[in-house]
């Protein structure tokens, strides 16, 4: 019996992490390391776009708030003359402005609690529907989503028509109900109700896509562990799946309330270009100021204190969102 000449393995002596740089001394560089400039110059190009669609027109639109500006300067016949502060003076000294602004303020707010209850929702309907229901219903929205706004004021126009209106039909045929001929139009509350709706048929696809993406983040085990612990739906959706889509739903709302109090094309063409006092917001209110009264410095005025109002809800957001970042 021949004895084993079978060596051992030899085992490779275990690899040692190279010693640390002296202090004061840059890394060797194996992979670059972006630089503190990079992000921007990554954004330059978008920055650059945002400043030639948006810089000259705001710069504008502030310079002539500043100005005595009509129909004589517009043509050169009188050059534009420096007035201060009076344009914003007799703007916010005006009752009628006021009633615009608060007005303006309400119809946004219900478009907003509309489109986010509605979206919601939806949304949650959405999460319990068999699949063929769900690719109907994504259709439906992106169609009605995608359709222009022209386009579906003028389908609203014929639906709310007074003579040929669907909806004046419809409702005649319940018990008692008799609704031909009626103008929804004829007071301000009912057509701007009709408008509001209008906006939110409009708002509510984006919103509820936006959610339905946000609801497949809602971990299945919390929601579980809520039901065994006995909480019922209302509370597994108030501790379990609301905390979690806090931070969309606040974009969301945001995002909402600055499109909400920029409306303008929905009241202008369902009101045939001329909206009526009752119907004016703070859009339509600085366009009648600019161009149909021609006085386009109280116009920008009312454009630019528009922008701040706006500015105010951004900063609301920046605070919330950081907030929302603390917790986290």
């Amino acid at each position: 019996m021949s004895a084993d000449t079978t060596t051992p393995a030899k085992v490779p002596p275990p690899r040692q992490a190279p010693p640390p740089p002296p202090v004061g001394e840059k890394p060797s560089p194996g992979r670059p390391s972006a630089g503190a400039g990079t992000p921007w110059l990554l954004l330059a190009p978008c920055l650059g776009i945002l400043a030639l669609v948006l810089g000259y027109p705001l710069v504008r639109l502030v310079t002539l708030s500043f100005q005595k500006f009509g129909q004589s300067q517009l043509w050169g016949f009188q050059p534009a003359e420096s007035v201060g502060f009076d344009n914003f003076t007799k703007v916010l000294g005006d009752s009628e402005f006021w009633a615009v602004v608060v007005r303006t303020v309400v119809f946004a707010a219900g478009c907003v609690i509309f489109t986010m209850v509605a979206g919601m929702l939806i949304a949650l309907l959405l999460q319990r529907v068999s699949g063929w229901v769900k690719i109907l219903v994504n259709i439906a929205l992106v169609a009605s989503w995608g359709m222009p706004i022209i386009v579906a004021t003028t389908v609203f126009k014929w639906l709310f028509d007074a003579d040929y209106g669907i909806l004046n039909a419809l409702l005649s045929r319940l018990p008692g109900v008799e609704m031909i001929g009626h103008n929804w139009f004829a007071s301000g509350p009912q057509g701007l109700a009709v408008i509001m709706l209008l906006v939110v048929w409009g708002a509510v696809p984006f919103v509820v896509i936006t959610l339905s993406a946000g609801l497949t983040q809602v971990p299945k085990e919390l929601e579980e562990a809520a039901r065994l612990d006995g909480a019922g739906a209302w509370g597994v959706f108030r501790y379990v799946t609301l905390p979690i889509l806090k931070p969309i739903i606040v974009m969301l709302t945001t995002l909402s309330v600055i499109w909400d109090m920029g409306v303008f094309p929905q009241v202008f063409v369902m009101r045939n270009g001329h909206p009526e006092a009752e119907f004016q917001l703070l859009t339509t209110y600085s366009y009648d100021r600019a161009f149909v009264v021609n006085d386009y410095a109280q116009g920008s005025a009312i454009a630019l204190l528009t922008v701040v109002l706006l500015l105010g809800v951004v900063a609301v957001y920046m605070r919330q969102m950081l907030k929302i970042g603390d917790v986290e």
